[in-house]
């Protein structure tokens, strides 16, 4: 009998023990198997992300776009009556420009800061105008400019001048690429007057190969007129570039 017994334990033993081993390997592989898929999954979610911040890094070092200059003018925190309460938001007043005689100005809305911003960059990207500028750092000749209220006075200034204006003015010959220029406020403090006012006076700005384009003139006869030798002129018609 106690044969028979050792042989049905030793029996149930071997039998029993693959089993175990095998539900070991199992739990094993499939402990592996989530160790890689855990691996596997960081390792693809680190190499998406690391690709998705190469193609934005990329975007913007290849975006086609000239370079522009963006000069925040003003933001002002706006609210809005509804039903059950106010709705606030912000409005920005942008100056963009090239450096190289385009300006432009935009104002946007929204519920936040970098939103408003961004609307207000976009406005002024889209209504930029061209200016003649002066040896490409003063303007040709004096100007006045007004809207509503507001009241500008530029005037054309030697070099070294540096730019004598303040506040948004400031903002549109920074952006403009203005070197040299001699500004005076009269009216209007309110920034969205003085800004329109003086782009009201920058697109009232002639240059002499224009006028002389539109008189079928040489650029030399209408230099000369002033007083100037017939070589002062034509040395002056030739230092003119736009």
């Amino acid at each position: 009998m106690a044969d028979e017994t050792n042989n049905e334990v030793t029996e149930v033993a071997a039998v029993e023990a693959p089993a175990v081993t095998e539900g070991g390997e199992r739990e094993a592989r499939s402990r592996g198997g989530r160790g890689r898929g855990g691996n596997d999954r960081g390792g693809n979610d680190r190499n998406r992300g690391g690709r998705g911040g190469n193609d934005r890094g990329r975007g913007r070092d290849d975006d086609g776009g000239e370079e522009l200059i963006e000069k925040l003018v003003h933001i002002n925190r706006v609210s809005k009556t509804v039903k059950g309460g106010k709705r606030f938001g912000f409005a920005a007043l942008v100056v963009v420009g090239d450096g190289k005689g385009r300006a432009g100005f935009g104002k946007g809305k929204a519920r936040e800061v970098p939103e408003a911003i961004t609307k207000a960059t976009s406005a002024a990207k889209k209504a930029m105008v061209r200016v003649p500028l002066k040896e490409g750092r003063t303007l040709h000749h004096d100007g006045k400019g007004r809207f509503g209220a507001g009241k500008v006075n530029l005037r054309t200034a030697p070099a070294g001048t540096g730019i004598i204006a303040g506040g948004p003015m400031r903002a549109v010959f920074e952006s403009l690429g203005v070197a040299d220029v001699v500004t005076k406020s009269v009216g209007s403090s309110n920034p969205y007057n003085m800004i329109r006012a003086t782009f009201d006076a920058l697109t009232e700005q002639t240059s002499p190969k224009s006028v002389a384009q539109r008189r079928g003139k040489k650029v030399a006869d209408l230099l000369g007129r002033g007083g100037a030798s017939a070589a002062e002129a034509q040395a002056a018609a030739d230092a003119i570039v736009e």
